[in-house]
């Protein structure tokens, strides 16, 4: 495991960590859809770091209920396409929203 995709998995645990259990006390879903929520972002983000046509730390990843929110920004379309494309193939994924700009 490359040195960035340890530090984005060190990131996403202890974020994990920090707000665990904060949907599931809104009521917004149960402790086991939270846990595969967090698995999927995880696994997206771990994807976009294992590939060079899409810069992990520019673009932010949120699951809810297995949807997927993809926000920030990208070099051009391609990247864009790209991060979605990879998004819709983790296992879990139902739907993308795909929010991420593109820088001119």
């Amino acid at each position: 495991m490359s040195v960035r995709n340890t530090l984005i998995a060190a990131q996403a645990t202890l974020i994990m960590l920090a707000t665990s259990g904060c949907a599931v006390t809104r009521n917004q879903e149960t402790v086991g859809a939270y846990v595969d929520d967090t698995a999927i972002t995880m696994a997206v983000k771990s994807r976009f770091a294992d590939n060079k046509d899409v810069d992990a730390s520019s673009i932010s990843v949120e699951t809810l209920n297995g949807t997927v929110m993809l926000s920030g920004f990208a070099k051009n379309m391609n990247e864009k396409t790209m991060a979605e494309g990879i998004a819709r193939n983790v296992k879990g994924v139902k739907q993308v929203k795909n929010q991420v700009v593109v820088r001119p």
